[in-house]
Formats: C-alpha cells, structure tokens, sequence
C-alpha cells in the first residue's frame, strides 16, 4: 500500500512538472501567433534550453520515485509534437 504522504509528493511533481510544461507551450504559442516573424535562432536556443531542463526535471523525479517513466515521457512527448507542429507550419511558411 502507499501511503498518503507518498501519494501527495507524486500528485505535487506532476503538477510542477506540467506547469514547467505549460510554460514551454506559451513559447511555442508565442512563435505560432508570430508567424510573420523569421526565424528566430535565439527563440530557438532558449526553446531548445527550458526542453532540456524539464527532461532533466523529470528524470530527477524518475530516479527519485516521485513520477512514472511513462508519465515523464507523456509529459516530454506531447511538448515535441507541439514543436513538431511548430516547425511543419514554419517550413511550409
């Protein structure tokens, strides 16, 4: 059985982790909305950074137990098929 406190610890690191998470998603929101903008290589240094330390985040919480692989991995893949999207619009821009 888990115990209550171990449950809450989980639940609070998928939360930080979303939230770090959502953060990327208003930059990709950002470029999207810019469109009309070239691109930029230090949007991309910076977008390419924070992806970085989230998948540093959530392997931190990995090896420490508080979230599932599959959850960090959900987490990362949902971010990259929204830059997937962000970078098929720039090219056929």
């Amino acid at each position: 059985m888990t115990a209550p406190i171990e449950i809450d610890s989980r639940q609070k690191a998928l939360i930080l982790l979303r939230e770090d998470a959502k953060k990327i998603e208003q930059l990709i929101a950002v470029q999207l909305a810019n469109l009309t903008l070239p691109k930029c290589p230090l949007y991309e240094e910076v977008l390419d950074t924070q992806m970085f330390g989230l998948s540093r985040e959530i392997d931190f919480a990995v090896r420490v137990g508080l979230i599932h692989r599959e959850d960090g991995q959900q987490i990362l893949h949902e971010l990259e098929q929204k830059l997937a999207d962000l970078y098929t619009i720039l090219l056929e821009g």
